[in-house]
């Protein structure tokens, strides 16, 4: 097993090319364990793992599994906004990702962890739990619903601080998840976010009532899924 995990840190990236980026390193992954298949085990070379942080550009994104209707603005309401939009290969419905959000994009073999996607998609929400908690706010899950939630045993209360949506093929993964830190939530209301009409979004800002250093967020979220994982970060 490879646990050693390369950290790829974009900056402020276009999610066109964020998504190239991510396709490039998951098609090689995947043909390598292909090609490992035919090869005798002494010949056979270790697949690679990348975890990648980033902030977007305003963006809406919609999975394969979403409904267009979700987008709630036009054309020329989105070039006024300077916000972009993909159908994309993930699984979910809609989300925005933009700037002051850690956008993060596992791209790893579950071969060298756990062939387990349900205890993978629970995994990166229990990095974020954790990273909410060095902040004294107390969030977790929602039955039947992916991401992380403030007060989400209470309906009238319920929102999402964390949203997840990610593709895998031969438990090679992709995509991942869009933890909201200062984040502009203004951009959240020209959607239905996830397809879930009546929860409201929020933001580590929001909650703290302050604007928060991105980059310590980013350490103490990166230190939770390499302790999770058992990844061995360079």
């Amino acid at each position: 097993m490879n646990k050693k995990t390369q950290f790829i840190h974009l900056g402020l990236k276009d999610y066109q090319e964020a998504w190239d980026f991510q396709e490039k390193l998951f098609k090689e992954t995947v043909d390598r364990k292909i090609s490992n298949r035919k090869l005798p085990e002494a010949e056979q070379e270790a697949t690679k793992n990348t975890l990648i942080f980033c902030e977007h550009p305003h963006v809406y994104t919609l999975g394969k599994s979403g409904d267009e209707n979700h987008l709630l603005a036009n054309e020329a309401f989105l070039k006024e906004k300077k916000a972009t939009f993909y159908k994309i290969n993930r699984g979910g419905d809609i989300t925005y990702h933009g700037p002051g959000q850690i956008v993060g994009y596992p791209i790893l073999d579950l071969d060298h962890f756990f062939t387990d996607i349900h205890k993978y998609l629970r995994y990166l929400e229990e990095a974020v739990i954790l990273t909410l908690k060095e902040y004294r706010i107390v969030s977790g899950r929602v039955d039947g619903l992916t991401g992380v939630w403030i007060d989400g045993d209470d309906h009238s209360k319920a929102r999402k601080i964390c949203a997840l949506g990610v593709k895998s093929s031969r438990w090679v993964t992709m995509h991942g998840f869009a933890f909201n830190v200062n984040t502009d939530l203004e951009y959240f209301n020209y959607i239905v976010p996830c397809g879930i009409q009546d929860k409201a979004v929020t933001s580590l800002e929001k909650e703290l009532g302050q604007k928060m250093d991105i980059k310590e967020v980013e350490n103490k979220l990166k230190t939770h899924l390499a302790n999770l994982f058992e990844m061995e970060l360079y």
